[in-house]
């Protein structure tokens, strides 16, 4: 059933959330878990996130920012060490009835100590798969210290919760217990086809024969970039004038796209709000080749601005893409990515037989449903 609003009572909650990313960051996570604190304050519950300080943000009696330094094998990422003394006073005075840590470093770790010493119930949530990014950054002599590390941080949870089924299962076949799927919603009223803007495809000179091809979230290694501006760079020599490409988002193979994507993509850096509503909902098709992301909130995005996906074939992207919403890549290949936009731009009527399922599929994720069935857990373990 679809709730039209808020029906779970969560005024017994007092949800301490601890998060090495949080708002005004701009990635899935920090975007998920800002909704989650919106979602718990909705339904009359009461929420201090722990968090590293931002660049313009400020310290609140919702906010609680620590001082952190760039994570040294990845700069965008700020990892803080907060005095533990500190904030175990922080948080007893707030005296939470549950304590939520999203991430596994410096902040994460002050919120295991200190459920541990105040004795309130611990959650953990697994959203990035740090141990395979190491492959990405020539770390991968840390990908099994990495799992052990992981093991040992969310042992101490009654809850791990995955964002998908592939990813619980993977991390329970690594030694993962009391786990648990809480899956994404998307909001249909912020993404929609009827966001399309003709003042997007006029700037890429894009007319009703050309296929506009989407990418939207981090520029960076681990989202499988090179694959995909390679796949757009062979697309548009097979099929020139007749493919356009966007990435829209900021990162660190910014500058590569910059001189490695094909000449007329139209890279705005990150956008918000109803511009990035636009330049959804402007493209025809959707390119995710990442094999990191545990859920990928992008695909739903793009799935309910009407794009079927063309994704890497690992667990978490055939789940929300099979069996119709897309096409999943037999491999990290460029030209079978190219070959598939290739088919696409001679016969667009896959595309619109996919894009029926992609909406319908979308339409039926609410971040209500979401929500209420996560915060139905809360309470469990807060009463157990």
């Amino acid at each position: 059933m679809i709730h039209t609003a808020p029906f779970i009572d969560a005024s017994p909650l007092r949800l301490a959330l601890f998060s090495d990313t949080y708002s005004p960051q701009v990635n899935g996570v920090a975007r998920t878990l800002e909704k989650l604190v919106a979602a718990v304050e909705e339904r009359g519950g009461v929420v201090r996130v722990y968090a590293v300080d931002e660049d313009a943000a400020e310290c609140s009696d919702q906010v609680r920012r620590f001082a952190g330094r760039p994570f040294w094998g990845y700069r965008e990422l700020k990892v803080a060490w907060p005095s533990f003394a500190s904030v175990l006073r922080d948080v007893r005075s707030f005296a939470p009835t549950l304590v939520h840590a999203a991430t596994e470093f410096g902040i994460g770790l002050a919120g295991r100590r200190a459920a541990r010493a105040l004795r309130a119930p611990f959650v953990t949530s697994y959203h990035t798969n740090f141990a395979t990014y190491a492959t990405h950054y020539h770390l991968g002599l840390l990908q099994y210290p990495g799992w052990s590390y992981l093991r040992w941080f969310h042992s101490a949870a009654q809850r791990t919760y995955c964002p998908t089924h592939a990813i619980e299962s993977d991390v329970q076949g690594r030694g993962f217990s009391n786990t648990a799927v809480w899956s994404r919603g998307v909001d249909t009223q912020q993404f929609a086809p009827r966001f399309r803007s003709l003042t997007i495809r006029e700037q890429l000179d894009a007319n009703d024969d050309t296929v506009v091809v989407a990418y939207v979230g981090r520029l960076a290694a681990e989202k499988g970039l090179d694959v995909g501006v390679e796949a757009m760079r062979r697309v548009h020599a097979a099929r020139p004038g007749r493919v356009k490409f966007m990435a829209v988002g900021d990162g660190p193979l910014a500058p590569y796209l910059a001189q490695h994507a094909p000449p007329g993509s139209w890279l705005p850096g990150t956008l918000g709000g109803e511009a990035l509503s636009r330049a959804y909902a402007s493209a025809d098709v959707f390119l995710f080749p990442s094999v990191t992301d545990t859920f990928g909130n992008v695909m739903l995005e793009a799935m309910a601005s009407g794009l079927p996906v063309i994704g890497a074939n690992v667990g978490p992207t055939r789940e929300q893409l099979l069996p119709d919403r897309g096409w999943v890549m037999t491999s990290q290949d460029p030209q079978r990515y190219a070959d598939a936009l290739i088919a696409l731009v001679d016969d667009r009527g896959a595309l619109l037989t996919r894009r029926a399922a992609a909406l319908a599929f979308a339409a039926s994720k609410t971040w209500g449903a979401v929500w209420d069935l996560l915060i139905r857990d809360y309470l469990l373990l807060h009463r157990a």
